[in-house]
């Protein structure tokens, strides 16, 4: 599926009802969880919304958004595969906080890193924060966590990556960490008759 150039700019009339999360039927336990902290371009939560989705990871969007997700928006920027997104929008920090069971399994990404991410053993469950595009993750949080820190390499002249290539390139190695332990459950194989149906992008 390819996007118009106009994908994903959301503006909202009075009328349409601003989402705040959805779980789709019997959606499996997911394997890890997904944070945003802050995100202010639609297109690349987007983007890392799909990969959730071909991951089977969840998405927390946590404090306040630079756009508005609504039906009409999410149908507008052709987001068909949204419907099977696990995701939730946490308006402030410390109500997302209040949703975590294990503070330790928290690993947040940042230029700013001490280790690098494939120096990490992920385990299910665990939970990748990264941070808005502008900024990355607020000082405070990184300061609080600095053992939990995580650097992705960065060989060549640029601040940092896309935020939807950094949560791709370690979403894919918590992939490859399962694989290596048995865990990873068996690839989804969609019906030809979908794959035949659909503009892909692969």
């Amino acid at each position: 599926m390819r996007y118009p150039n106009s994908a994903m700019k959301f503006a909202v009339t009075s009328d349409d009802q601003i989402l705040k999360g959805h779980q789709p039927a019997q959606a499996p336990e997911p394997l890890f969880h997904v944070a945003l902290v802050e995100p202010e371009i639609p297109q690349n939560t987007g983007n890392i919304g799909r990969t959730c989705v071909g991951t089977r990871s969840d998405l927390h969007l946590v404090g306040p958004l630079g756009f508005k997700i609504t039906d009409k928006n999410l149908k507008r920027a052709g987001l068909d595969y949204w419907q099977h997104l696990s995701w939730k929008h946490h308006e402030t920090r410390e109500s997302w906080a209040a949703e975590i069971k294990d503070p330790r399994r928290m690993f947040y990404f940042s230029a700013k890193g001490s280790r690098h991410y494939y120096d990490v053993q992920f385990q299910k469950g665990d939970w990748l924060v990264f941070g808005k595009e502008t900024k990355g993750l607020p000082d405070d949080l990184l300061q609080q966590n600095e053992d939990q820190t995580l650097l992705i390499p960065i060989l060549g002249p640029v601040r940092g990556y896309n935020v939807s290539t950094a949560v791709a390139i370690v979403a894919f190695e918590f992939l490859r960490q399962l694989r290596e332990k048995g865990e990873m459950p068996e690839d989804h194989i969609l019906d030809p008759a979908v794959l035949a149906a659909e503009d892909s992008d692969l």
